[in-house]
């Protein structure tokens, strides 16, 4: 595992070579890494992600019209728009993350200006860790910038912006945490996020602690269609539950204890998903408490128990993923691990001593390959900043 350079040096090198002036801003927005809570969030539940060292970055200056030019350095390519005409560009997908979240801002009242950028990322992308809400967050905070509007709108507003963005313009209907954590998050912490109320508590991330994420780098073409067919039987457990239990609205308002008490209700499959969805829950504020107590021995018991009810229950892991979190388990130091993310691909998550890092990739290096013939990629990351503005000039 290579440390990760800063790239802004060279991001602003490249913005003279193709603007021949300099760049006034480089707004930041980190990828994340959710450590417990999955398919709680469309269930009005609880969440559990930190912010990544790995994040989208945007080098930019205001122009005095309302024309907008970006170059993306990894995809090798640049793209334009106008402000005033803003419509779906079917030939540059990753350019309508970018239009739609100028869209979503000037529907909240900003009056935005042209821009010139420079966009860079280094979060792993169709990997689970957030690429595209990394992506949306840093636009918004680049757009306001050359704006003159940084202190326009609080945190939680930037993030709503950012996800009608992805609802609405690009048309993927993904809930409310990537871009939660990707404004919010904080050194040092996690971000425990009541994906009903919006409310959301900062959890301290235990100093002797560290993360290694590994990305399977399998194919998560299943995620898609699971994801609504898993969505859809939750929406048929609360409908089944719902003469025994009214006033339910969704499996957030479903106890361990009510749904054994009425699990004949349920045929056996929708009883596993609300199973492994109501459980969840409990072991995201279980899994809150355990961090703020230090208790990382707890902690990784909780993680190993999420990824057996996702493996289970509710039946999206996948051979790959598996692999991954036994290869993590080999490792000395590591205290627990699952998948993360959507499932069926995309990457595991394990919680390690510091220190124990690299002992960690080398039992992945050694071990995943053999099993699935697939070469991983492993990051270690330390829970990081949210998303920031820095003045260049």
């Amino acid at each position: 595992m290579k440390p990760i350079a800063d790239r802004t040096p060279t991001m602003v090198q490249e913005f003279k070579n193709f603007y021949h002036t300099s760049p006034t801003h480089v707004a930041i927005a980190p990828g994340r890494v959710n450590l417990i809570g999955e398919h709680t969030d469309y269930n009005e539940g609880f969440v559990l992600p930190v912010a990544l060292t790995r994040d989208v970055r945007f080098v930019v200056r205001p122009r005095p019209d309302r024309q907008v030019r970006i170059t993306s350095l990894e995809f090798d390519a640049s793209a334009d728009f106008d402000l005033d005409h803003l419509a779906y560009d079917d030939s540059t997908l990753w350019i309508n993350y970018i239009q739609g979240v100028a869209m979503m801002l000037e529907a909240e009242g900003l009056r935005l200006t042209g821009m010139d950028a420079v966009l860079s990322g280094n979060v792993p992308r169709g990997s689970g860790l957030s690429s595209s809400a990394a992506l949306e967050v840093a636009a918004a905070k680049a757009f306001m910038a050359v704006s003159g509007q940084l202190d326009a709108l609080d945190g939680p507003t930037i993030a709503l912006v950012a996800q009608r963005a992805e609802n609405k313009f690009v048309g993927v209907q993904c809930g409310i945490m990537d871009q939660f954590i990707s404004v919010l998050g904080k050194a040092g912490h996690a971000l425990l996020i009541d994906c009903r109320s919006l409310d959301y508590e900062l959890t301290p991330f235990p100093a002797d602690a560290s993360l290694v994420i590994g990305n399977t780098k399998a194919s998560r073409s299943l995620a898609s269609s699971a994801y609504n067919e898993r969505r859809q039987e939750c929406e048929t457990g609360v409908d089944l539950l719902r003469p025994a239990l009214p006033g339910i609205t969704a499996l957030r308002d479903v106890s361990s204890d009510a749904l054994e008490a009425n699990k004949d209700r349920l045929p056996e499959t929708i009883y596993r998903r609300c199973r492994h969805v109501v459980s969840e829950d409990e072991r995201v504020l279980t899994m809150a408490d355990a961090l703020g107590r230090d208790d990382l021995a707890a902690a990784g018991r909780l993680m190993d128990a999420s990824h057996a009810s996702l493996r289970d229950d509710y039946e999206v892991s996948s051979p790959a993923l598996d692999a991954m979190v036994e290869a993590m388990h080999s490792a000395p130091g590591c205290y627990g691990a699952r998948l993360t993310g959507a499932g069926f691909g995309g990457c595991a998550v394990a919680l390690v001593e510091p220190g124990r890092e690299q002992s960690v990739a080398d039992a992945i290096y050694k071990y995943y390959p053999k099993v699935t013939n697939i070469w991983p990629d492993v990051y270690a990351t330390p829970a990081a900043d949210g998303a920031r503005v820095i003045e260049l000039l």
